[in-house]
C-alpha cells in the first residue's frame, strides 16, 4: 500500500542559475506533508485490514425440520370406533336380550369414548397439512437466506477489491500531475530565457518586421476592399437576374396551368360529344359518361354494391378499420387543409368521422357514399350525406361549386380508369385554390399490403404513392405532395443484434433493409391544389 516518490524528470538547474519563478513550498512544508501522508496511509491500511478480516463467512445452513410423522394417521382413522355397531338382531333370544342389556349399561361410556376418539383423529388430520406446509416454508426460507448471504459475501469481496485498487489509482494520478508540474516549470524557465534573448538581441529586427508587416497588411486590406466591392456588384446583378427568372417561372407555371386546364376542358367536351349519339343526357350524368370498364350507372363494379350486403361491410369497418373515435383521431390532421373553406365534399364518407370533424370546426361539408347502411348511419347523426355513385354525383354538380374534396380509403376500391376519370371531373368541380386530399393504403409497406389490403375483399387494385401523385399532377393539380401516415410501431419491428463483429454488421444491415420494405408507414395521403 505504500506509495513511493516518482523519479526526477531531468537534472536540477545549477545552484548559481537564477530561478525563473518564486518557490512557495519550503522543505519543511514538504516534510510535514510527507509525514501527514504516511500517517494517513497507515490508518488506511489498518482500516482496510480490519475490513478484510470482518468479511462475512457463509457457513453451512441448517437443514429443514424432519417431515411430520404420519405413520399412525391411517390406522387412527380406521380404529377410532370402540364398540360394535352391528345393529342386527340375529341369534338366540337370550343372546339378544343380553346384548340389549349391555348396550343400555355401557353404551353411554362407549359413545363418549368414540366422540373423544373422533375429535382427536380429526385434530390430527387437520394438522397434517399445516405440518407439511411448515416444513416446506422452512426449507424455502433456508434456501433464500443462504442465497442472500452468498450475495452479501460476494458484495463484500468486490468492495474489498475496489478499495485495494483505489490507492494505486490515486498514486498514478499523483505521479502524472507531479511530472506535468515539473514539465511546466521547465517550459516556463525556457520561455523566460528565450524572451530575454529575444528582447536583448532582436529588438530592432522586430521593429523592422512589424513595420513591413503593417505595410503588407494595409496593401492586403485595400485589395480585399476592391474585391469586396466587385463581389457586391456581382451579387446585385445575380439577384436581379434571379428575380427576373423567378418572375418568368411563375408566369410560365400560370400559363401551363391555364393550358392544362384548357386541355382538360376540351377533353371533357370531346367525351360528351362522342357519348351523345348513344343517348347521353345534355348534363353528362348518364351511364355512358363513365369509363367503359365500369358497371352500368357509373358504379365501380358490382363488388361494392352487390357482392357484399351493405350492413355486412359496416360491421367489417367496425371490426377491422377501427372505432369511430380511432378514425376521428387519425383524420384530425386533415382538417387543417380545409380551414376557411366551404362546401367541402367527402367522397366515400363511410360512417362520417371526417364530416364530424369538419362540423366541429364550423366548416360546411357534405358526403357521398354508395353504401346504403353507411348513409343511414350518417343521416341518423344529422350529417348531410347522399347515397350515390361518386363519379355520377360529381358530374351532376356545377363547375367550381366545391371548396375542397376529401377521399379516405376509397381509391383502392376503384378500377384505375374510374380513378382517373374521378380526378379529372373533380378538378372542374373545385374552385381555384381548393385542396384535394386522397388517402389510401401504402402498398410499398409489405405489412400494410398483406395485413390490411388483402383482408378487404372489396379492394380492386393497390395504388402506388408515385402513381397517385403523377395522375393528380397529370389531371391539373399543382403542389402535389405525398404525406406518409400511421408509422409502424418501432418496438414491433425487427431488432438488430448488439454486437460489433462483421457477421452482426451484415445481419443488422439486412434487418434494416427488411424493416424498410416490410414495416414503414401503413397509409399515405396525396395532397394537391386546384390552381
Amino acid at each position: 500500500m505504500n506509495s513511493s516518490t516518482p523519479p526526477a524528470d531531468g537534472p536540477a538547474p545549477p545552484p548559481d542559475q537564477p530561478s525563473p519563478f518564486r518557490r512557495t513550498v519550503t522543505q519543511a512544508d514538504l516534510k510535514g506533508l510527507k509525514e501527514a501522508r504516511e500517517a494517513a496511509e497507515a490508518r488506511y491500511v489498518e482500516a482496510l485490514t480490519a475490513l478484510d478480516e470482518a468479511k462475512l463467512q457463509v457457513g453451512d445452513m441448517p437443514h429443514p425440520p424432519p417431515p411430520y410423522d404420519e405413520h399412525q394417521i391411517s390406522p387412527l382413522n380406521a380404529w377410532w370406533r370402540v364398540g360394535a355397531h352391528d345393529e342386527t338382531e340375529a341369534g338366540p333370544l337370550w343372546r339378544r336380550l343380553v346384548r340389549r342389556g349391555l348396550r343400555r349399561v355401557i353404551g353411554p361410556f362407549i359413545e363418549r369414548q368414540e366422540r373423544f376418539n373422533s375429535a382427536l383423529v380429526d385434530h390430527l388430520n387437520r394438522n397434517v397439512a399445516g405440518q407439511r406446509e411448515a416444513r416446506r416454508a422452512a426449507g424455502t426460507m433456508i434456501a433464500v437466506l443462504s442465497e442472500h448471504l452468498e450475495r452479501i459475501a460476494v458484495f463484500e469481496f468486490r468492495t474489498m477489491v475496489l478499495l485495494q485498487r483505489l490507492t494505486p489509482f490515486i498514486d498514478s494520478k499523483d505521479y502524472e500531475f507531479a511530472a506535468i508540474g515539473r514539465r511546466v516549470n521547465e517550459d516556463v524557465h525556457e520561455l523566460h530565457k528565450w524572451l530575454e534573448q529575444l528582447e536583448d538581441h532582436r529588438h530592432a529586427t522586430i521593429d523592422q518586421n512589424l513595420a513591413g508587416l503593417s505595410g503588407g497588411l494595409n496593401g492586403l486590406t485595400d485589395e480585399l476592399m476592391k474585391r469586396w466591392e466587385s463581389m457586391v456588384a456581382r451579387e446585385r446583378r445575380f439577384d436581379a437576374k434571379a428575380s427576373s427568372l423567378a418572375a418568368s417561372h411563375d408566369k410560365l407555371r400560370s400559363t401551363m396551368a391555364a393550358v392544362q386546364q384548357t386541355g382538360l376542358t376540351l377533353k371533357r367536351e370531346v367525351e360528351r360529344l362522342v357519348a351523345s349519339p348513344a343517348g347521353e343526357s345534355p348534363q353528362g350524368t348518364g351511364p355512358s359518361e363513365a369509363s367503359p370498364s365500369l358497371a352500368a350507372g357509373g358504379a365501380p363494379g358490382p363488388i361494392l354494391s352487390s357482392a357484399l350486403d351493405s350492413y355486412k361491410y359496416v360491421g367489417f369497418e367496425d371490426q377491422f378499420r377501427g372505432s369511430r373515435d380511432d378514425i376521428r383521431a387519425r383524420m384530425a390532421d386533415y382538417v387543417a387543409f380545409f380551414e376557411g373553406a366551404t362546401d367541402v365534399l367527402d367522397v366515400g364518407c363511410g360512417r362520417g368521422e371526417f364530416l364530424d370533424l369538419l362540423r366541429d370546426r364550423g366548416i360546411t361539408a357534405r358526403g357521398v357514399d354508395i353504401n346504403h347502411e353507411m348513409v343511414e348511419v350518417c343521416l341518423a347523426r344529422g350529417l348531410t350525406v347522399t347515397e350515390a355513385d361518386a363519379l355520377a354525383y360529381l358530374q351532376g354538380l356545377p363547375d367550381g361549386s366545391l371548396g375542397g374534396l376529401m377521399s379516405a380509403q376509397v381509391v383502392e376500391h376503384l378500377p384505375p380508369d374510374y380513378v382517373l376519370r374521378l380526378l379529372d371531373v373533380a378538378y372542374h368541380k373545385l374552385r381555384p385554390g381548393s385542396k384535394i386530399v386522397i388517402e389510401t393504403i401504402n402498398p410499398t409497406c409489405w405489412f400494410a399490403f398483406f395485413e390490411s389490403y388483402l383482408r378487404d375483399v372489396t379492394h380492386v387494385q393497390p395504388v402506388h404513392p408515385d402513381s397517385l401523385a403523377y395522375f393528380m399532377t397529370a389531371s391539373g393539380y399543382q403542389h402535389v405532395t405525398v404525406r406518409y401516415r400511421a408509422p409502424f410501431p418501432e418496438h414491433e419491428k425487427l431488432q438488430p443484434v448488439p454486437s460489433d463483429d462483421d457477421v452482426a454488421e451484415v445481419f443488422n444491415a439486412n434487418v434494416e433493409k427488411l424493416n424498410r420494405l416490410m414495416f414503414t408507414y401503413l397509409d399515405y395521403a396525396a395532397v394537391g391544389e386546384r390552381m
